[in-house]
């Protein structure tokens, strides 16, 4: 068996578009007629441009292969062009192709893909939810009311989930790190007091962030939500920065997250050396596959560090996040987004039930794709998938972070 085609759908989310504003699906075709599925999150090129570099990654390392072979594919693309380091593009476009090849091995053996990874560690994993509007919610109010996500959250726990996450303390800007304004601060408080009243301790409260502050301004923030117990405080500071977040990790009472932006276990590995977090947020879709983060989840079980997927994009990589969460017994919870589309577009073969996720049992990774549906939904927009604003934070007039909702510019 070798892979054979290459398929790539760029599909766009209706609106409001939770999940962000287009989600790049890949599909693998066998020269023994078998197709795999895969999703690629890659958000730092626009996706015309990532559809070429997928094209080069698959016909330059893959093309041809038995699919079995994927330490060697994986191998050929971290070292392409005499590099062997991190490539946030090349390792999304490959990490996407590598979920395919799973996909495909698990329906060739008739087997779902996490018994290839060691088997069943765990019969359901625990879900977790960002906070998004309610349908009669006053979407432009929600962002900055912790009125309105305590009541999302509320409803959210009726609903089963024992986790919500919430990122009220913007903005994400081009500039760095900035100090937070103090009416951010107050915001980030009242959402966690608010919030914490509402589901009291029928849920963790997860804090996020999005590597937008000083080492200063982190612990500043971090110090005033100790109080409400959050489970986490995610990636406070620029990602790639390992010994001041670890500096945070010391200085703040609460457990600190990151992944969400980091590649292959040599990013991850650097995280867990220097101590500066204990929960680590992969995209399958972008560190490098279901196989280079089954050895980080190795590695960060020799830290007693936990695993806890990251999800902003579409079903297909949430369906590889689950196989790996199954199979790993230092899984914490994976991030799960429930919209129509998100249900649709893998015609409801895996769902979050009274806030936990079956392990799947059908082959591969579990799915039926609706092709027709991700082809009739394509992106016709200008932006990338998540952007930041260049102005920076407003310190008189306070900030609003609009939840990764796509802006009407495209």
């Amino acid at each position: 068996m070798k892979l054979q085609d290459l398929d790539i759908i760029v599909t766009a989310p209706p609106a409001p578009g939770w999940g962000g504003r287009y989600w790049i699906l890949v599909k693998v075709t066998t020269d023994t007629g078998i197709t795999g599925w895969g999703e690629c999150y890659a958000s730092s090129v626009g996706p015309e441009a990532m559809t070429h570099v997928i094209r080069d990654v698959f016909e330059r390392h893959m093309q041809g292969e038995n699919p079995e072979n994927i330490e060697l594919m994986f191998r050929r693309a971290y070292s392409s062009g005499f590099t062997q380091r991190p490539d946030l593009t090349v390792m999304g476009a490959f990490s996407g192709l590598e979920i395919a090849c799973w996909d495909i091995l698990g329906k060739d053996r008739d087997r779902p893909v996490w018994a290839l990874l060691g088997g069943k560690m765990n019969e359901r994993i625990r879900a977790y939810t960002y906070l998004y509007p309610l349908p009669h919610h006053d979407m432009a109010k929600f962002w900055t009311s912790a009125e309105l996500a305590a009541d999302t959250a509320a409803e959210m726990v009726r609903q089963g989930y024992t986790a919500v996450k919430f990122d009220p303390a913007g903005p994400y800007t081009l500039r760095g790190g900035h100090m937070p304004a103090m009416s951010d601060i107050a915001t980030s408080v009242d959402f966690c007091r608010q919030i914490r009243k509402a589901v009291g301790t029928r849920a963790d409260l997860l804090f996020g962030t999005h590597g937008q502050f000083t080492t200063a301004g982190a612990i500043r923030l971090g110090q005033a939500l100790e109080e409400f117990s959050p489970l986490w405080y995610e990636e406070p500071i620029p990602p790639d920065n390992y010994d001041e977040m670890a500096k945070v990790a010391q200085a703040v009472r609460i457990p600190l997250a990151t992944g969400e932006r980091l590649t292959t276990k040599a990013e991850f590995g650097a995280v867990l050396r220097a101590g500066a977090a204990t929960i680590l947020q992969p995209a399958l879709g972008r560190a490098g596959g279901i196989w280079e983060m089954k050895k980080v989840a190795a590695m960060a079980e020799a830290f007693n560090a936990q695993m806890a997927p990251h999800l902003y994009a579409g079903p297909i990589e949430w369906a590889a996040n689950i196989h790996l969460a199954v199979s790993i017994p230092n899984i914490l919870m994976a991030e799960s987004i429930e919209t129509p589309f998100h249900d649709a577009l893998i015609k409801g073969t895996i769902r979050v039930d009274n806030g936990f996720i079956p392990a799947p049992e059908a082959p591969g990774l579990g799915i039926e794709v609706d092709e027709e549906l991700a082809r009739a939904n394509p992106f016709t927009g200008g932006g990338l998938h998540l952007e930041m604003q260049e102005k920076s934070c407003d310190y008189v007039h306070g900030n609003a972070f609009q939840g990764g909702a796509p802006i009407s510019k495209g």
